[in-house]
Parts: C-alpha cells; sequence; structure tokens
C-alpha cells in the first residue's frame, strides 16, 4: 500500500482542484506500467455541464491520449473515491490492470460498496482492486467539502 502513497497524494492534489469550480472533490491519476504519472483529472461536471466528467473518466481518456491508444494494459488508475459504475465499466473497457482507491463509497460505489463491475467474471476483463490508500485523508476532503455546503 506504501507504493502507492505517492500517486495516491497526486490524486488528493488533483481533488483539491474541483471546489473551486463547485466539483464534487474527486481525483484520479494514471500510473503507466514504468509508474509514472501519464495523466491526471478531477471533477468538472460542473465546470462543463457533462455529466460524463467525472474524474476516473477525464484521467482515462487522457491517458488514451498520451499513449496514444485506448488499450490501457499494465496501468494503474488511482483515485480518492471509489469509482460509480460508469467509471467502473470505463476501467473494464480500458483494459486497466488495477485501480487504487482511497475512500469508499458506501451510496455509489461500484468495485464493492453496492457493486463489483471490475472483478465481475462476466465481462471480458477483470481489474485488480487495491483499497484503502490514504483513506482517512481522501475521505477528510470529501467531508470537509459537504459539511461546507449544509
Amino acid at each position: 500500500m506504501n507504493r502507492w502513497r505517492p500517486a495516491m497524494a497526486s490524486a488528493l492534489a488533483q481533488a483539491a482542484l474541483a471546489p473551486a469550480h463547485g466539483d464534487v472533490p474527486i481525483g484520479a491519476v494514471v500510473v503507466a506500467p514504468s509508474g509514472d504519472v501519464v495523466a491526471a483529472g478531477h471533477n468538472e461536471r460542473e465546470l462543463t455541464g457533462d455529466p460524463t466528467a467525472h474524474a476516473e473518466v477525464l484521467a482515462l481518456r487522457r491517458a488514451a491520449e498520451a499513449v496514444g491508444s485506448w488499450h490501457l494494459d499494465g496501468h494503474t488508475l488511482v483515485v480518492t473515491l471509489e469509482p460509480c459504475t460508469m467509471c467502473a465499466g470505463a476501467l473494464v473497457l480500458a483494459r486497466v490492470e488495477r485501480v487504487v482507491i482511497g475512500a469508499w463509497d458506501p451510496k455509489a460505489g461500484a468495485v464493492s460498496s453496492l457493486f463489483d463491475v471490475v472483478r465481475d467474471p462476466r465481462l471480458n476483463h477483470r481489474v485488480e482492486v487495491v483499497a484503502g490508500v490514504e483513506a482517512d485523508a481522501c475521505g477528510e476532503l470529501l467531508r470537509d467539502f459537504f459539511e461546507g455546503r449544509r
């Protein structure tokens, strides 16, 4: 788990950018097999008016562009909150090797909480799951954001 802390720190830095434009602070980075971060993203739904502008989807799009292929075999997505069904499906379709999660999302999570899309044996690809990396920091960022809205 210590191996993923620097990448999670980058994802947390991305997440911290989202509230400036009214978005929920979720951040993601895509890490190449070499260990280098090849792409990053944070929620931009409010900023762009795009319901698919989740941190994970934006990071995957940018990684595919950087790599020159939608096949992200060997890559890892590091994200501050458990992905939803859309994002979990995108991980499977992009053939990402693993997802590293900070905090669980008991209301909408599709990696274990509500569904397990990324490890469903009926699909053509399964994604390794590493969970709980910097969970407290990831959860605190979200709690602070929502407490400020109440």
